[in-house]
């Protein structure tokens, strides 16, 4: 598909007008979320098919989310069943994607089979957007998910035990959804490319290369979120709070980073080794 051609424009304005007003009709995006969901989707899907990915991500995502909430929010006080997205959410989670599919669209055209030896910057930039969304799919599955494991998480930075919640917890369960998540992007992109006329000769190392992303971006979400979030624990209510107050006790983690920005910040080093040393050692 021609990018910023007649059909591009006419697919990107229906799709992104079902996702921007689905989200908010269900209640899993804000009005702001919303817009900001409009025009993600509308700059994604107009570049190409490959755009498609953050619809993938976001049904994932918001599906994650809702299961079931009411057991998540007893661990964590962040994990409301309000889990509308608002634009700073939205957009933390596929800003970088998008401008790299515009510059891929605007320097290289249409899409193509990842292929380093004959179209190196296409590749990259491919790579790059792969690896944005596998980090995405695989850090919202194993927070959402992982956090339902029966066994208590260890620390990232120490391995030791702390209450399930905790900004940096991971568990065997949470590191198989880290895994899935970026799977799944790894064949959606497959999938998408057999849509768009491109060779699928690749589909393996495509799924593989995904799910490694998926599980570098998720882990370094983790560390940084165990060394750049605060998190404190109600030893009473048995619940985690990411904000100090009365006998909550300090369990990891500096104030200093919100989790929209651990999200950009992990996503952002993601993108880059995938783009620039992970994708051109797979390819």
């Amino acid at each position: 598909m021609q990018p910023f051609g007649i059909p591009a424009i006419l697919l990107a304005t229906l799709v992104a007008s079902l996702l921007a007003a689905k989200g908010f009709k269900r209640r899993s995006l804000t009005k702001s979320g919303a817009v900001a969901a409009f025009f993600v989707g509308f700059l994604s899907v107009v570049c190409g098919l490959r755009g498609f990915l953050v619809i993938l991500f976001y049904q994932a995502g918001s599906s994650a989310t809702k299961y079931k909430a009411e057991v998540k929010e007893t661990r964590d006080a962040t994990a409301t069943t309000d889990s509308s997205r608002d634009a700073s959410q939205v957009l933390g989670c596929s800003i970088i994607a998008v401008v790299l599919s515009i510059v891929h669209a605007v320097t290289c055209g249409e899409e193509r089979e990842i292929d380093f030896h004959l179209s190196p910057l296409e590749s990259k930039l491919a790579c790059g957007v792969i690896a944005h969304y596998a980090t995405c799919c695989a850090d919202t599955l194993a927070s959402e998910l992982g956090i339902l494991a029966t066994q208590n998480p260890v620390l990232v930075t120490n391995f030791e035990k702390v209450p399930p919640g905790t900004n940096g917890g991971v568990t065997f369960s949470g590191l198989l959804w880290s895994a899935i998540g970026g799977f799944v992007i790894g064949v959606g992109v497959c999938v998408l490319d057999f849509l768009s006329g491109i060779s699928v000769g690749r589909s393996i190392t495509i799924i593989c290369f995904a799910t490694m992303c998926g599980l570098i971006g998720s882990f370094l979400d983790s560390f940084l979120g165990a060394v750049f979030q605060v998190t404190y624990y109600d030893d009473d209510k048995k619940i985690v709070y990411h904000e100090s107050k009365g006998s909550r006790r300090h369990i990891c983690g500096m104030n200093i980073l919100s989790n929209v920005q651990v999200n950009v910040v992990s996503v952002l080093m993601t993108t880059a080794l995938g783009s620039l040393v992970i994708g051109p050692s797979m390819f």
